[in-house]
C-alpha cells in the first residue's frame, strides 16, 4: 500500500462570505472527503490557493486540520515556495504542528537550472524530519524537474515520493524504473490516473476526487484487483469530469461542484474570480 494511500486529495480552502477560512465548513469538507474515499489530505496547496494565503493563516489551518483530522487521514502540508530560506524558515514551523508531511513544488518563476533545483530541494529535506513530497508542475511553474534530478533527490532519505504533473509518462516511466525502493510516484493530473497507475504509479494527487472520490477509489481498486477493463470503463466515464473541472481556473469549478453538492466551500479570493452562472451550469452538469 503507498504511503499515504491511493487517493490523495489537494484540498480546497474553504472560506465564509468574507473570504476568510471557514473552519467549520473545513471540517465539513474533511468529513466528505472521507467519506468519498480520500486517504490523505493536501492542506495549502495550489487547489487551496495557497499564494493568496498568509503565513499566519496557513500556520493556523494546519493546526485546525490537525486537531480534527489527525489518525482519520494522512495530512501533508503544503510548504514550499520560490524562496529557499523562506521555505525551510516555514517549513520548521510546519514541523512542529504534527503534520504527517510536506509537499514542495519546485521553484516557480525563477526557472533555475536542474543543480538549482536540486540544492533548493537538498536543503529543504534536510531542514526537516518530515517525510516530503515533492512536486513537479511545469505547467504552473515555467521549470520542469527532469527525471535525472527527481532521482537524484530520491536518495535523500526523507525525501520520499513525488506528485509528478508534467504529463509526460516517459518520464515518469523512467522515475519508476530507476527509483530506490519505497520511493513512489503519485499522479498529480487526474485525467491520467489511470495511464500512471498502469506504469507503476501508486496513486493520485486528485482534485477531482472532492466529487467523484469514490468513484476513481473503485477505478483504483478494479486497477489493483486486476480488473482491467472495468477500471477503463470507469475512467473513461470520469474524463468529461477530469477535464471540465480545469475547464476555467482552479479552484473555481470544483468549489462549484462542492456547492452542487451540497458541501459549501465559499468562493475565490482575487487574483482568481468566481464563476459566472453560466459558467456554474456547465460545472454543475458535469455532475449530472
Amino acid at each position: 500500500m503507498a504511503r499515504f494511500g491511493r487517493l490523495v486529495t489537494a484540498m480546497v480552502t474553504p472560506f465564509n462570505q468574507q473570504l476568510e477560512i471557514d473552519y467549520e465548513q473545513t471540517e465539513r469538507l474533511i468529513d466528505h472527503l472521507l467519506a468519498t474515499g480520500t486517504d490523505a489530505v493536501v492542506v495549502s496547496g495550489t487547489t487551496g490557493e495557497s499564494p493568496t494565503l498568509s503565513a499566519r493563516e496557513k500556520l493556523d489551518l494546519f493546526k485546525h486540520v490537525v486537531s480534527y483530522a489527525k489518525g482519520k487521514c494522512h495530512i501533508i502540508a503544503g510548504t514550499g515556495s520560490n524562496n529557499t530560506a523562506a521555505s525551510i524558515e516555514f517549513t520548521k514551523e510546519v514541523e512542529k504542528i504534527g503534520v504527517d508531511a510536506v509537499m514542495l513544488v519546485t521553484p516557480y518563476y525563477s526557472r533555475p537550472s536542474q543543480e538549482g533545483i536540486y540544492q533548493h530541494f537538498k536543503a529543504l529535506a534536510e531542514s526537516t524530519k518530515l517525510p516530503v513530497m515533492l512536486y513537479n508542475v511545469p505547467g504552473r511553474t515555467s521549470v520542469n524537474m527532469t527525471a535525472e534530478t527527481t532521482l537524484r533527490l530520491a536518495q535523500l532519505p526523507n525525501v520520499v515520493c513525488v506528485k509528478e504533473a508534467s504529463g509526460n509518462l516517459s518520464q515518469m516511466a523512467s522515475i519508476i524504473e530507476h527509483a530506490p525502493e519505497g520511493f513512489e510516484l503519485y499522479s498529480g493530473d487526474d485525467g491520467l490516473t489511470l495511464p500512471v497507475l498502469s506504469i507503476g504509479g501508486v496513486g493520485i494527487v486528485s482534485v477531482a476526487s472532492h466529487v467523484v472520490g469514490a468513484q476513481m477509489s473503485e477505478m483504483m481498486s478494479a486497477f489493483f484487483r486486476g480488473e482491467h477493463a472495468q477500471a477503463a470503463a470507469i475512467h473513461r466515464k470520469l474524463l468529461p469530469v477530469f477535464e471540465g473541472l480545469f475547464a476555467y481556473p482552479s479552484p473555481g469549478p470544483v468549489k462549484a461542484a462542492l456547492e452542487k453538492l451540497g458541501v459549501q466551500t465559499g468562493g475565490v479570493r482575487l487574483p482568481l474570480v468566481d464563476l459566472t452562472e453560466e459558467e456554474k451550469a456547465f460545472v454543475h452538469s458535469l455532475l449530472g
